[in-house]
């Protein structure tokens, strides 16, 4: 599938808004941290996809009815679905000069991923930091896709090719709408 920009320019996917708060003290600190160990971009990429993947609980499978889904909050709080761990890992990507993408699929209902685009590199890789589970097991990779979840044509599901420089306006809404997550599971957008 070829991955398409829905922004031309390549500074849009590096830019701090309310979401992908990259500017954000907490954020900044992290990203710190994380880059402290990594040898090149790469190597941090890697390091926070794992940190984002491995330490932030999907808020469905640890029962927590807390919906976040500004970056620095979902930091904070430990906790968000797909769209918010996709929000938390693309800022502290970003806040380290790589640009990076929201992206989406469609299942039952819409998910959450980013695409980066690493120095040197002439393309964009999916990368998926949902969190594993028994029957997930998404990986950092560059060679080839390792996402939570894999589309089923023959079911309407769907790999949207669009790369977007901020969250998608029908994702942003339900978060901000939303008083817990049960609540979310209500109104989560089936479709773009």
């Amino acid at each position: 599938m070829e991955l398409i920009q829905n922004t031309p320019e390549i500074s849009a996917y590096l830019a701090a808004d309310e979401v992908i708060d990259h500017e954000h003290p907490r954020v900044r600190a992290l990203a710190a941290t994380l880059s402290a160990d990594a040898s090149d971009a790469y190597t941090y990429a890697k390091a926070a996809f794992e940190f984002v993947r491995d330490t932030i609980p999907h808020s469905q499978d640890a029962g927590d009815p807390r919906v976040t889904w500004r970056a620095s909050d979902v930091l904070a709080q430990r906790t968000g679905i797909c769209y918010a761990k996709a929000h938390a890992l693309a800022a502290l990507l970003r806040a380290e000069g790589i640009p990076t993408a929201l992206c989406y699929q469609k299942f039952d209902v819409v998910h959450g991923l980013v695409a980066v685009r690493l120095p040197g590199e002439d393309r964009w890789v999916r990368q998926d930091p949902r969190g594993n589970k028994p029957g997930v097991d998404a990986q950092f990779r560059l060679d080839r896709e390792q996402l939570a979840f894999t589309v089923r044509p023959e079911s309407n599901e769907a790999d949207y090719p669009v790369l977007f420089a901020e969250p998608h306006p029908a994702v942003l809404q339900c978060l901000r709408e939303a008083v817990d997550r049960p609540h979310l599971w209500q109104t989560l957008p089936t479709d773009l």
